[in-house]
């Protein structure tokens, strides 16, 4: 049997922007909970949740981290997640295993850009929400302030539940109402009143009795308000608290343990059945006798535990010795060991209960975001599609020592496992592997974990762009392939026609032989000849696209023509053609999509004038933010990561997405040409 109940579970998230505490604030419950004896230091590197050696050295965490503590009868599971910018697409894989995120905002910062991502990313989770300003021993001169843009930004239903007194030295509460009403900010009486009236909105009774009969409800009676209120984003509470003296901590523990909402509690996970537009909502609850449904949220790569799995429970009991099925995978595998994670430490627990987070190792089948059953009729069931962002910055690799290719192949394959938010793509054509992150740190941590864990070195530089030709005038072309070579001989003669499709319709080939000119038979080399120059080119190396070839004549021998005469032949009719027709090599054009705060969109503006680029539209965002739309060409965008990041003070952030191919000035085909003969030379 299951240590605790569904009822009883808590599942928070500790999100935000990097250096706002959130490890810290980890340290600190888990020290006032009782769990440990000591709090873990950042600085040291003697905290539960960073204790992988690169976020040791960076002092910050770089891969979401579980951890988990008792209070008052409940158990809190903990996810510390990484703050920076780049790595918010590891924050965001994690999300779906929570009910609560707790967005921690450095008290002395303010608002920063990572804060306001996330809590995009958790409103559109639909999940339940709570700022928790950390700091507050660092001074209370901005709190006033502080508070004044979190309800200018995030809405006036952000109300505090607690507030700062004697410059950061204690707390007063607003919702339990403890004795002393002295604070920094508002008085506790009008905090509590404000908080009062935004609940009982969602519950008519509830507001009845409170209007009409002038009769305020006790903290018991507000819990099932607060909690709707929570659920349906009318609520945002606000908790001040510092990890570093504990101030607030208390509070903030009985918060999660008697506020935030249980699995039984929170919006139901978002699982759907089917594929595409057929997919709909699946009906998931959290029945501890129903069959088990569970979701893989974290994977990690362990050299002792092999492949290690943590999942949130979403339906059913998960005991030891379990048949689960990974997916829609047929064979099962045994739940030889169920474990809670704690950091690095992996306890082993006999049973879970649905809401619950737990791993298993040692199941070389499981994968991210992978759904755990116990019955192949749950096999259709999977999460709906996580948003990890879209990664924008790309390296070309290579091993720097000869034969460790397959080394850096398997290397990549562990960190994909682990890193949903990361994207590999060999092109096969510029004969490259690429990775993409989303920026330069993420891309330096997996650079560095290659070389450190695995023992791989590799030099980098950009990526190649994906050029193509295209032709844009109709012309036609011929070959005779004639061979002697003393015994049987080859033949095959060949005319086609070639023209310009509309962009985006790709190839298309046409058989108009007629009379036998060329046989049947021959028509598939022609065609084979044909294929061999779209990929590769006819002037600069680059496939071609959107065009149309033709075949309607020819000539053949009884005995001379083979299927290698009417490949020669169709190969070299369509070189011929391709040269007649005014070809042009056209380049991927991309959507840029670029929020940056409001001072910098001339600077953002420019930069995309300056890229051959072209503006779209322009707005005004809430929080001095802007957000402009535009287009460029994919080949000027490869550096601007570092430029944004310079022109906005790193606060800027864009997403790019192809639109369609466009012709290169003549200058730039010019030198691409140029560049591809001086190769054929060399």
């Amino acid at each position: 049997m299951a240590k605790y109940s569904t009822e009883n579970i808590r599942n928070i998230a500790l999100v935000g922007h990097s250096g706002a505490g959130k490890t810290s604030l980890a340290e600190a419950l888990l020290h006032a909970a009782g769990t440990t004896s000591s709090k873990g230091s950042v600085d040291r590197g003697t905290t539960v949740c960073d204790f992988d050696p690169q976020e040791k050295a960076l002092k910050h965490t770089i891969s979401p981290s579980i951890c988990h503590f008792e209070h008052r009868g409940r158990q809190i599971n903990v996810i510390d997640t990484p703050g920076y910018i780049d790595l918010l697409g590891r924050t965001a894989s994690v999300l779906p295993a929570v009910e609560t995120v707790a967005v921690v905002v450095d008290g002395q910062a303010g608002i920063e850009l990572g804060t306001r991502r996330i809590m995009e990313t958790a409103a559109k989770r639909n999940l339940c929400r709570m700022i928790v300003i950390n700091k507050i021993d660092l001074g209370d001169k901005h709190m006033g302030r502080l508070l004044n843009d979190i309800q200018e930004i995030f809405g006036k239903e952000c109300l505090p539940l607690n507030l700062p007194a004697n410059g950061g030295a204690a707390v007063r509460d607003a919702y339990f109402h403890d004795a002393g009403d002295e604070t920094d900010l508002l008085s506790v009486e009008a905090a509590h009143q404000e908080m009062i009236d935004q609940v009982v909105e969602v519950d008519e009774a509830l507001m009845e009795k409170y209007l009409e009969e002038g009769e305020e409800p006790k903290a018991a009676e507000l819990h099932d308000a607060f909690e709707k209120a929570l659920r349906e984003g009318h609520l945002i509470p606000l908790l001040f608290t510092s990890a570093e003296t504990g101030v607030g901590v208390n509070k903030l523990l009985q918060v999660l343990a008697e506020l935030a909402p249980n699995p039984l509690e929170g919006n139901p996970p978002p699982y759907v059945k089917g594929e595409g537009d057929d997919a709909e909502p699946a009906d998931v609850t959290p029945d501890p006798d129903a069959h088990v449904v569970a979701h893989v949220f974290k994977i990690t790569v362990d050299p002792y535990m092999g492949r290690v799995g943590a999942f949130r429970i979403h339906q059913g009991t998960i005991r030891t010795g379990n048949q689960l099925f990974v997916g829609d995978h047929r064979k099962p595998f045994k739940v030889a060991h169920l474990y809670k994670v704690q950091g690095k430490e992996l306890q082993e627990i006999p049973a879970a209960a649905p809401g619950d987070i737990c791993a298993v190792s040692k199941v070389d089948d499981v994968f991210f975001d992978a759904v755990l059953h116990d019955s192949h009729d749950e096999d259709h069931f999977h999460m709906s599609s996580l948003d990890l962002g879209h990664p924008m910055l790309g390296l070309a690799m290579q091993p720097t020592r000869r034969g460790d290719e397959q080394k850096l192949s398997d290397a990549l394959h562990k960190i994909m496992a682990e890193d949903p938010s990361i994207r590999i793509e060999h092109d096969a054509i510029a004969n490259e592997t690429v990775l993409y992150g989303n920026g330069d740190l993420h891309l330096r941590v997996v650079l560095e974990k290659m070389k450190d864990t695995y023992n791989v070195e590799v030099s980098t530089r950009p990526p190649s762009v994906p050029y193509r030709e295209t032709i844009t005038v109709a012309a036609e072309g011929h070959h005779r392939h004639k061979k002697q070579t003393g015994g049987a001989g080859q033949f095959g003669e060949v005319f086609l026609r070639v023209e310009p499709t509309a962009r985006g319709e790709g190839f298309e080939f046409v058989n108009k032989v007629v009379g036998g000119a060329i046989p049947s038979q021959f028509i598939p080399a022609v065609e084979k000849g044909v294929r061999q120059v779209l990929d590769n080119g006819a002037i600069a190396g680059y496939p071609l696209q959107d065009v149309r070839v033709t075949v309607y004549d020819g000539k053949h021998h009884s005995v001379d023509s083979k299927e290698v005469a009417f490949v020669a032949a169709g190969k070299k009719a369509f070189v011929d053609a391709i040269q007649k027709a005014r070809p042009i090599i056209l380049e991927p054009i991309v959507n840029m999509h670029i929020s940056a705060p409001t001072d910098s969109i001339g600077t953002v503006t420019g930069d995309i004038s300056g890229m051959r680029g072209r503006i779209l539209d322009q707005r005004m965002l809430p929080g001095n933010q802007a957000m402009v739309d535009g287009q460029a060409p994919l080949a000027e965008t490869i550096s601007y990561y570092s430029t944004l990041k310079a022109h906005t003070a790193g606060e800027g952030v864009y997403t790019l997405e192809f639109s369609h191919y466009e012709a290169v000035p003549p200058n730039i085909q010019q030198e691409l040409v140029s560049r591809y003969k001086g190769d054929d030379e060399d």
